[in-house]
C-alpha cells in the first residue's frame, strides 16, 4: 500500500488576506493583519522619505552630537586626542550616546513599536519590561565587539579610515561607500521586516524564532551593532582611529562594544517608561485590535527602513552632485 508523501506546514506560508488571522510566527509578525495594508506601506514610506528631505546631518552631529558628548565626557570631544585606554573606554561610552541622535540610529527607535504594549502585568513588571532588552543588547555586542576587534586586527587600511576620494568616482570615499552598503542593506531588511509584519511577505525570522523567541530582537540588536560598521559619525571616526593605531584587540572589542550600547541606552530607557507608565493602557489598546500592532510594527520598519535607503543611498549622491534629490534649505 502507498502512502501520499507527508508534507509539513511550512511557517513561511504564503501571505494572508488582510483581516484573516493567520499564524504568529515571531515578535514581530502576530498573525492579525491590518485590512488596509497599501495605505500603511505609503504612508509610512512617506514619512521616511519626508525625513530624509529635513534631516540635517550637520545639526544632529554638531550641535546635539558634540554638545552631549562633551557634556558627558566634561571637555569638547571632537579632534582631542583619546588619552589611553581607560579615557578611550569613557569616550567610547559618552559618544554612543551622542550617536543616538545621528540619522544611522534613528532606526533603532523602531524596536520600541512591538515591545512598548508587550508588558501587561502587573507582578514582576520590571522583569518583563527588561528581558526583551537582553536578546538587543547581545545582538549589537555580538557585531560591534568583532567588528573592534577586526578594525584593532587590521588597522588603519580598512575602508572606513580611508576619508578620500582615491580610486572611487564621483568623489565617492571609500569610507562612504562603505556606508551606503552597510546603511543600504539594513534599510533593505528593515522594509521586509514591516511587511512581514503586515503579512505581505514571509516572515524571514519564522523559522529562527521557533526555536529561539528572543531571536527577533538579538537580529534588531545585531543590526545596531551593524551601524558602527557604516558610520561616518566624526566623533565614532575618532574612536576608530584611536583603536585602530592601537592593535589592542580587546580594547577595539570592549570600546566598540561601549558605543554600541551607548546607542540603544536611550532607546532602553524610553521603552522601561514608556512600559512602566503605559503598558496597561497600551496592552488593553492592542489586545482590543491585535491588528493594530501589526500596523504599529509595520509604519515604524517601513519608515525607518525608507529613511535608510533614501538618505544613505540617494541623498548621498545628491551631496556629491550626481543626482538630483529634494532637500530641505538647512539640510
Amino acid at each position: 500500500m502507498t502512502h501520499a508523501p507527508h508534507r509539513s506546514a511550512s511557517r513561511t506560508s504564503a501571505p494572508k488576506a488582510p483581516g484573516t488571522p493567520g499564524e504568529a510566527t515571531s515578535l514581530f509578525v502576530n498573525g492579525h493583519f491590518p485590512r488596509r495594508r497599501g495605505l500603511i506601506v505609503l504612508v509610512s514610506a512617506l514619512f521616511g522619505f519626508a525625513m530624509t528631505v529635513v534631516w540635517s546631518a550637520e545639526f544632529v552631529d554638531r550641535t546635539i552630537g558634540d554638545n552631549v558628548a562633551g557634556a558627558l565626557l566634561g571637555h569638547e570631544a571632537r579632534d582631542v586626542p583619546i588619552g589611553g585606554v581607560p579615557a578611550g573606554i569613557a569616550f567610547a561610552l559618552a559618544t554612543g550616546v551622542a550617536g543616538t541622535f545621528t540619522a544611522c540610529n534613528v532606526a533603532a527607535f523602531s524596536a520600541i513599536a512591538p515591545l512598548a504594549g508587550s508588558v501587561r502585568t502587573r507582578r514582576g513588571r520590571l522583569a518583563r519590561v527588561l528581558a526583551p532588552l537582553g536578546p538587543l543588547a547581545a545582538g549589537a555586542v555580538l557585531v560591534s565587539a568583532l567588528y573592534g576587534v577586526v578594525v584593532a586586527l587590521v588597522g588603519t587600511g580598512m575602508p572606513q579610515f580611508q576619508e578620500g576620494a582615491g580610486g572611487t568616482s564621483a568623489g565617492l570615499s571609500p569610507r562612504l561607500v562603505q556606508a551606503m552598503v552597510v546603511f543600504g542593506v539594513i534599510g533593505v531588511v528593515m522594509v521586509c521586516l514591516g511587511l512581514a509584519s503586515m503579512g505581505l511577505v514571509p516572515d524571514p525570522l519564522a523559522r529562527l524564532s521557533a526555536r529561539y523567541p528572543g531571536a527577533p530582537m538579538f537580529v534588531m540588536g545585531a543590526l545596531i551593532g551593524a551601524f558602527l560598521v557604516g558610520r561616518p559619525f566624526a566623533l565614532f571616526r575618532q574612536l576608530f582611529r584611536d583603536a585602530a593605531e592601537s592593535h589592542n584587540v580587546l580594547y577595539g572589542a570592549v570600546a566598540f562594544s561601549l558605543q554600541a550600547l551607548g546607542n540603544v541606552l536611550i532607546m532602553a530607557v524610553v521603552f522601561v517608561l514608556v512600559a512602566l507608565s503605559a503598558g496597561d493602557r497600551l496592552g488593553r489598546w492592542f489586545a482590543a485590535n491585535p491588528r493594530r500592532a501589526s500596523a504599529v510594527t509595520a509604519a515604524a520598519f517601513i519608515a525607518a527602513g525608507v529613511f535608510m535607503i533614501l538618505y544613505w543611498d540617494v541623498r548621498i549622491l545628491a551631496r556629491r552632485e550626481i543626482i538630483w534629490y529634494p532637500m530641505a534649505p538647512w539640510a
